[in-house]
């Protein structure tokens, strides 16, 4: 097989993987791709990262305790406030997730909110 082929099928499996785990959440929310994933140049070293946006309370620590996600990836929780507040200072997690984030679920509509960093 072609290595670029294996490389595109490697990150459609893991966007589907990513994509199967986001649908599974039980609770609203909207889960964006960012990373190396997103972007195409992931590498055997990569992990998956998620950037998470939910009706979450207590520190990011103790979020993280609350969501079963698979070995591998690194979930970012973020509340729908803290993201806002991230994109008005254009921070660079609110630009990447814009610029290249992948939707895997967007329950909160969040990609209007990101829209407005690329206008």
């Amino acid at each position: 097989m072609d290595i670029l082929e294996e490389r595109r099928r490697l990150r459609e499996e893991v966007i589907r993987m990513a994509r199967d785990w986001a649908c599974s959440l039980k609770f609203k929310a909207t889960a964006i791709l960012i990373g190396s994933y997103a972007r195409g140049d992931f590498n055997l070293w990569s992990d998956i990262d998620i950037l998470l946006i939910a009706e979450f309370t207590g520190n990011p620590l103790d979020r993280l305790k609350t969501i079963d996600y698979p070995p591998g990836f690194e979930v970012i929780p973020l509340t729908v406030d803290e993201l806002s507040r991230l994109v008005r200072r254009r921070d660079p997690l609110a630009l990447e997730a814009s610029r290249v984030g992948l939707y895997l679920r967007d329950d909160l509509n969040i990609r209007r909110i990101l829209e407005n960093l690329t206008s």
